[in-house]
């Protein structure tokens, strides 16, 4: 965009750092280092950075750039005097407004759409590893999307965390398509994992799924051997009740007031209960309630290895797959 084309304000927000930061890039490449100024709203108020746009560059003439961050801080006085300058902004002045949350009917935000433009960007949600993939496609490489979905569940919700681990995946992977196995070889965890993430690999059947998120929750001190092996047995318990209440043709909703839980974790242990059979579920108790012995002193081993053998033996199937609870 030639430099001619800029306008007098540009309101940069939103939830989505990463693409906030990029497109202040943008916009500082069209000026002179020497040209942009940067300030704070922590120690600047609307009528200071007013005094700034109205102050001439210390060469004189020419293009300038004042870029102001934090602007959510701002109060209605400070927002009112930006309002009145850009009723009449200055000649060769651009002002960058940046910030997180603000919303587009906000009085600011009408006054810089009026003057100039308003850039919001915003992170989605749900389903972040969709926007990690975004980020691999932006720069041209190829990433799996488990790789996504494990470089979130390592990293966390922070985007910018996200967007840093992104580079240097791709500068590590020089081209090559990045595989779930390299997420876990190069990143370090430090997202607190889901207690989920442990349960619905056990309902899965799936032993690797299981020690991995427990490793990660150790590893991470999300939780303790003594918290894990608690949070697994009151699942587990769940699963076991719900088992019963399908047996008995109970509705889902009907076993939440009886369980005094909310109807999804109900709903979900429900069909969780179809993969195990009531032996192994009888036996699952049993078995976490002697490693919550083991971890509060009663083994010499390790608490983190009494707890991942426990894990193997109640996530490995015993013969071949239970039938429905309902059916029997």
């Amino acid at each position: 965009m030639p430099e001619q084309e800029l306008k007098s304000v540009y309101l940069i927000a939103g939830s989505d750092r990463p693409k906030v930061e990029r497109a202040v890039e943008r916009l500082r490449a069209h000026f002179d280092p020497d040209a942009v100024e940067r300030l704070s709203t922590i120690d600047t108020s609307g009528e200071e950075a007013v005094a700034a746009c109205n102050t001439l560059g210390l060469f004189g003439g020419g293009s300038r750039l004042i870029v102001v961050e934090g602007i959510e801080r701002w109060k209605a006085d400070d927002a009112k005097v930006l309002a009145d300058y850009l009723r009449s902004p200055t000649p060769e002045t651009v002002l960058a407004l940046v910030g997180e949350e603000v919303k587009k009917d906000a009085a600011l935000a009408k006054a810089c759409a009026k003057a100039g433009d308003v850039l919001i960007y915003d992170a989605p949600r749900r389903n972040l590893s969709a926007w990690v993939a975004e980020q691999f496609a932006r720069v041209g490489a190829k990433a799996e999307p488990e790789a996504c979905r494990m470089l979130v569940d390592l990293v966390g919700e922070d985007l910018v965390d996200l967007a840093s681990e992104v580079d240097k995946l791709v500068t590590w992977a020089d081209g090559d398509e990045i595989r779930s196995a390299d997420v876990e070889a190069l990143v370090a965890p430090r997202a607190e994992t889901p207690p989920w993430t442990l349960t619905d690999a056990w309902a899965r059947r799936d032993t690797a799924g299981v020690l991995a998120a427990c490793e990660r929750s150790l590893t991470s001190g999300d939780r303790t051997a003594s918290a894990l092996v608690w949070l697994f047995a009151d699942h587990v318990a769940l699963v076991r009740s719900c088992r019963a209440f399908a047996r008995e043709g109970v509705p889902v909703a009907e076993a939440a007031k009886r369980l005094r839980k909310k109807e999804y974790p109900v709903r979900k242990a429900y069909s969780q209960a179809e993969a195990f059979s009531d032996a192994e579920l009888d036996s699952a108790v049993m078995r976490l309630a002697a490693v919550d012995l083991a971890v509060k002193g009663g083994s010499r081993l390790p608490d983190d290895l009494e707890l991942e053998r426990a894990l193997v033996e109640i996530t490995r199937p015993r013969s071949g797959p239970a039938r429905s609870a309902a059916s029997r």
